[in-house]
């Protein structure tokens, strides 16, 4: 199972939204790595879903339940299907990602920019560690 971190601002759809909903698909990605990380998802997967620009934080984990099909608005970009497995217990910001030695190295800090991006296996760890799960 690989790690993944995908980025909405809350103001458009946010992990309440994703949570009413019992899932989205995740669209509207119109940029070349990213499209390129939503082709490599499969279903089982996780996700953290990160809200960015006003909270800047993890807030919750997601379930890729599809991995990447032809994007519904644009068949020349894709899409994912995602579901909502639980709320963290504790947003993590991203000051605190940034102050964590652990996690220097992570794509959401070297390329700010990128709305879906990897996320390494301790990192994964260290970020739920922070949140206080069990």
């Amino acid at each position: 199972m690989a790690h993944w971190l995908m980025k909405s601002e809350p103001e458009s759809y946010s992990w309440d939204d994703l949570v009413r909903d019992s899932g989205t698909e995740w669209d509207g990605v119109r940029n070349n790595a990213a499209r390129l990380h939503l082709k490599a998802m499969k279903a089982g997967d996780e996700a953290f879903f990160y809200h960015s620009m006003s909270d800047k934080a993890v807030v919750g984990i997601m379930k890729v339940v599809r991995g990447a099909e032809p994007d519904p608005k644009d068949p020349n970009w894709v899409s994912v299907r995602v579901e909502p497995l639980r709320k963290l217990d504790r947003p993590v910001t991203l000051a605190e990602i940034k102050a964590e030695p652990n996690l220097a190295k992570m794509e959401l800090i070297r390329q700010s920019r990128l709305s879906v991006a990897p996320v390494r296996s301790d990192e994964w760890r260290t970020i739920l560690q922070m949140s206080g799960a069990r």
